[in-house]
């Protein structure tokens, strides 16, 4: 397995100063890969280069991650201070008192004494149970509330103030969220973690967050083949079928997941793909072999708005769809979006 210096990855500038990879490793198994499969994928990547890991309580194989990172470190792969390691308080932790439980938790599985990032994984505590279909729905599930969100924050930000968690993230939001929250917040989020790949590439929201000083990072990097089924519907495109992609990948000689990498990448957002076999060369890409400004203007042109982790599990009583959590019309639903 090839090996890639860690100093050669580029890296991406946080407002807060700090230098982060321009790369990770994502750790979400979806229903495809078992928690021992992870962490044997994390054992490996760790030896082959990265030094960024994006994992959360909800994928229910920090555990297993946290063995991976206390080894390395004892066999001096790898230092503390080297490693990036994020993680996420799931919807079902969002009390007063329980992110800072869940945050816990976590750095007792991962075996860390801080996280370098915490995100709030999703903006409203609205549970499902792992595995299920996309038809479940949790009857307790609740708009977004700016109250509840903030009672979220400010309990991230005390994580913050006890030098638990040294930056602070929000995902899956929208730019209406962001309005609403980012006035009343006494720490400011770092970074902003949100699906983005050639087909779906957000452009406004990618913008609203790099001008706010919040650094976009992007999970679902190739499409995300290996999604769960719940997220699959027929109208979705394939990122790595989409026949400008392809050419590209034939014009370099690489397969079209790597083409997406690279765009991400050259980009400006921080990629964390997933994978069992290939995160060698996910990693080697960003070292090598660049795509023209030719070709990221293509790609640039690819953009289909195909959004393929839709949330539609975390519809609460009276929401019409799954458009109904993206607040598509510029302002935070507050029911059923009755135009969808």
């Amino acid at each position: 397995m090839a090996f890639i210096d860690p100093k050669l990855v580029p890296k991406r500038k946080l407002a807060n100063g700090q230098e982060i990879p321009c790369i990770g490793m994502g750790t979400f198994g979806s229903d495809h890969f078992s928690p021992e499969q992870v962490s044997r994928a994390v054992a490996g990547a760790i030896r082959c280069g990265y030094r960024l890991f994006d994992c959360a309580s909800v994928y229910g194989n920090e555990d297993l991650i946290g063995e991976v990172f206390e080894q390395a470190m004892k066999e001096g792969v790898v230092k503390r201070e080297e490693l990036f390691v994020t993680s996420k308080v799931w919807n079902d932790m969002h009390g007063e008192g329980d992110v800072l439980l869940s945050c816990a938790k976590t750095l007792k599985d991962l075996r860390l004494s801080y996280l370098d990032f915490y995100f709030v994984h999703w903006p409203f505590p609205n549970y499902h149970a792992p595995g299920c279909d996309g038809d479940s729905r949790n009857p307790d599930s609740k708009l977004f509330s700016v109250e509840e969100f903030m009672t979220v924050w400010r309990q991230m930000e005390r994580l913050h103030d006890m030098g638990l968690v040294r930056n602070l993230g929000m995902s899956n939001m929208t730019i209406p969220k962001l309005e609403a929250v980012l006035p009343l917040c006494r720490i400011q989020p770092t970074v902003l973690e949100i699906e983005l790949h050639p087909c779906f590439q957000q452009p406004e929201l990618y913008d609203y967050a790099v001008a706010h000083g919040i650094l976009p990072i992007g999970y679902c990097p190739i499409g995300s083949p290996n999604r769960p089924e719940r997220d699959t519907t027929p109208e979705d495109i394939a990122d790595t079928q989409v026949p400008e992609v392809m050419e590209i990948a034939k014009a370099h000689g690489v397969h079209p997941a790597v083409v997406c990498i690279k765009w991400a990448v050259q980009r400006g957002q921080v990629p964390i793909p997933f994978s069992i076999h290939n995160y060698a060369a996910n990693l080697e890409c960003t070292v090598k072999d660049p795509l023209t400004d030719a070709e990221m203007a293509i790609l640039k042109g690819v953009d289909k708005n195909c959004r393929l982790i839709k949330g539609q599990v975390f519809l609460w009583p009276g929401a019409t769809s799954w458009h109904d959590l993206w607040d598509e019309d510029g302002v935070i639903v507050k029911g059923g979006n009755k135009t969808c």
